[in-house]
């Protein structure tokens, strides 16, 4: 497929990427229509060096921020600015080298085919690969990814967090900018904005490049915003998706599995409480009160987690343009 009949533009967020800018926008392939740089307020040299290539090459577009957005904010205002254009698919690539930009064949094909709307890169399915990422990396990512798939709805998908993806410009149009997150949230956040309106996903095995960048994410502000936000977009997307947008036999299995496991919870809670300040055993009766409701809510729940996983979303929202 010859990528340069149609319409792609690149989305890079830049900030402290002076020394690496400069060898990845050299490195990006002449397929790409627009190359869309967003200087995210980036105190050092990164925005002097974008504007001196754009001199070189008219593809590149600099995009300024007066105030540091995160990166979610820089990807969101390239996606305006790409929209703008009238682009069909954007690709998002960082701005630290990273990203090899050899496979952006491989993320835009599927798309421009018709068979999905987003894709995204796995970084886990190269095991060659994997074993260059530093275990610290490994480990984290794993976790993260399958608390990103059941808070997403994107069962069939690893590495939800990874960054390089190519997304549909007329799905990308559908999203709701102000739901997505502006933090290193952005990637589980745009996911789970996706899902709800039922947009395909899929993986494409793409192995990630470590060099000697340094990383802008600060450990201590992930470790406290991603529990709280990932509960957050699952409960958002519990809600939106059963109760206000569908309503079917998962939203019967949490209305009755939800309040029968809380209530055996709380009940048999209570009550061991209170035998066991009064030193006596408690009662068959009580003990059954108490334990069969969390047995019952417990299966319910399973079979509603099973339903969850058969609900991801396999048609495409986009046609294909080939």
């Amino acid at each position: 497929m010859n990528l340069k009949h149609f319409d792609i533009a690149a989305v890079i967020p830049a900030y402290r990427v002076e020394r690496e800018i400069e060898e990845v926008l050299a490195g990006l392939p002449d397929t790409l229509k627009h190359i869309i740089v967003v200087d995210d307020c980036s105190p050092d040299r990164t925005g002097e060096l974008v504007r001196k290539a754009a001199e070189k090459d008219p593809r590149v577009i600099l995009v300024r921020h007066e105030k540091n957005q995160g990166v979610g904010g820089a990807m969101l205002t390239g996606f305006r600015k790409a929209l703008d254009l009238g682009v069909q698919v954007v690709v998002k690539i960082d701005g630290d080298g990273q990203m090899d930009p050899a496979y952006i064949p491989a993320l835009v094909s599927p798309l421009l085919q018709g068979k999905a709307d987003y894709a995204k890169g796995n970084r886990f399915r190269d095991f060659e690969a994997l074993r260059e990422m530093p275990v610290h990396r490994r480990m984290g990512n794993m976790g993260l990814s399958f608390l990103s798939k059941a808070v997403t709805g994107y069962w069939n998908c690893f590495d939800p967090t990874n960054g390089y993806f190519a997304i549909r410009a007329e799905v990308l149009e559908l999203l709701p900018f102000t739901a997505i997150a502006k933090t290193y949230y952005f990637e589980t956040s745009m996911l789970a904005e996706l899902y709800l309106l039922g947009a395909s996903v899929i993986d494409i095995p793409i192995p990630a490049r470590y060099r000697e960048e340094t990383s802008n994410i600060v450990l201590y502000h992930v470790m406290f915003e991603f529990p709280f936000k990932l509960t957050q977009t699952f409960l958002r997307r519990m809600v939106l998706k059963n109760f206000l947008y569908d309503f079917s036999m998962l939203s019967i299995y949490l209305l009755t599995g939800l309040p029968l496991f809380f209530f055996g919870l709380i009940f048999g809670t209570v009550k061991w409480v209170e035998y066991y300040n009064l030193g006596v055993t408690a009662p068959t009766g009580t003990v059954m009160l108490a334990t069969l409701p969390v047995i019952l809510g417990i299966q319910i729940l399973l079979a509603a987690a099973a339903i969850d996983l058969q609900s991801i979303p396999k048609e495409p929202l986009s046609k294909p343009l080939v």
